[in-house]
């Protein structure tokens, strides 16, 4: 893969411009896109993306993966987001209804320092870089995503955990007049997920807040969602308002609908098959061929960094 050029100085925006990301997520959210076909509007919302001010940022090539990246409308116009709907097209057709801003962030539970910050607040001690992750969804579909964010231990340390912080657990936003999806009763909002504190803590855990150096799109989770690459995608909550340090498991919303089908760990592992379906293979979104499938990787490929946290433990029983 021909890689894309490292960001020199000259290039990266002023700071006065970084600091107005909090303008630029507004006017994105507040935007109405006028496309009728998801497909449009998926094409509309990059083009969006890509003449917006730059977020300044380092690639960090450690972490990234050298396969081929997702199109920005690929990436912008399949999503799983059920809080507009359960349809892959939904977000890219509903999400423009979400104001990002204000936006705020309740930290609570085992910690010293609990509180609600604001986004930017939350955001400004954290140097931005770019890492290229996989995406594997539990539908046996994947993507190569260039995430824009920096590592959620970093965060989690600013509220010192205590000793009894053995999880941590992430809450999306609940308002179902932005998020329509919410009117329905395909799971019980709002959508919780959560971590060991060692999966949180491990540095490939991203907090992210854009991809293709540009600011999230709503439809992938704006203003603030969390990446987790070893792990199936639902396990990356998106449109983050409230973090909690707890010392029993959380009850995650999926675990709870089905059970089955989804468990608390979410690891990728293509020796467990999920009920319904093989996990043993996966199609590449935007392959040339639709049907065209590839072995899916153990640990999504990241099993050398994260294989460890898992040493003794039966993988088939904690799904």
């Amino acid at each position: 893969m021909k890689r894309r050029p490292r960001i020199l100085p000259s290039e990266i925006t002023p700071e006065s411009a970084w600091r107005s990301r909090r303008e630029f997520l507004a006017g994105l959210a507040g935007a109405g896109f006028a496309a009728l076909s998801p497909a449009g509007r998926a094409q509309e919302v990059a083009t969006v993306s890509l003449v917006a001010p730059p977020l300044q940022y380092r690639r960090n090539a450690r972490y990234s993966t050298s396969e081929k990246m997702n199109s920005l409308a690929e990436i912008t116009g399949y999503n799983n987001f059920y809080e507009f709907g359960t349809g892959k097209d939904d977000p890219a057709r509903n999400a423009h209804r979400l104001r990002t801003r204000p936006w705020s962030v309740a930290i609570e539970g085992e910690c010293e320092k609990p509180g609600r910050l604001d986004l930017d607040d939350l955001l400004k001690p954290h140097p931005l870089e770019e890492r290229v992750y996989r995406l594997r969804c539990v539908e046996a579909w994947s993507m190569v995503i260039p995430w824009l964010g920096f590592p959620l231990g970093d965060l989690l340390r600013r509220f010192q955990p205590t000793s009894r912080a053995k999880f941590v657990e992430f809450t999306t936003l609940v308002d179902p007049r932005q998020m329509p999806g919410q009117r329905s009763s395909v799971l019980d909002w709002p959508y919780v997920e959560g971590l060991r504190m060692d999966e949180a803590m491990h540095p490939l855990t991203l907090m992210v807040i854009g991809l293709y150096g540009k600011p999230l799109p709503n439809q992938n989770g704006a203003p603030l969602r969390l990446v987790v690459p070893w792990k199936y995608g639902f396990k990356s909550g998106k449109s983050i308002v409230r973090i909690r340090f707890t010392a029993q498991m959380p009850k995650t919303s999926w675990a709870l609908s089905a059970p089955r089908e989804y468990g608390f760990f979410a690891n990728v592992n293509p020796e467990v098959d999920h009920p319904r379906w093989s996990q043993k293979s996966e199609r590449r979104i935007g392959s040339s061929n639709f049907l065209a499938r590839q072995p899916t990787l153990k640990f999504n490929g990241y099993a050398e960094e994260v294989a460890g946290l898992y040493r003794g433990m039966d993988l088939a029983r904690n799904f």
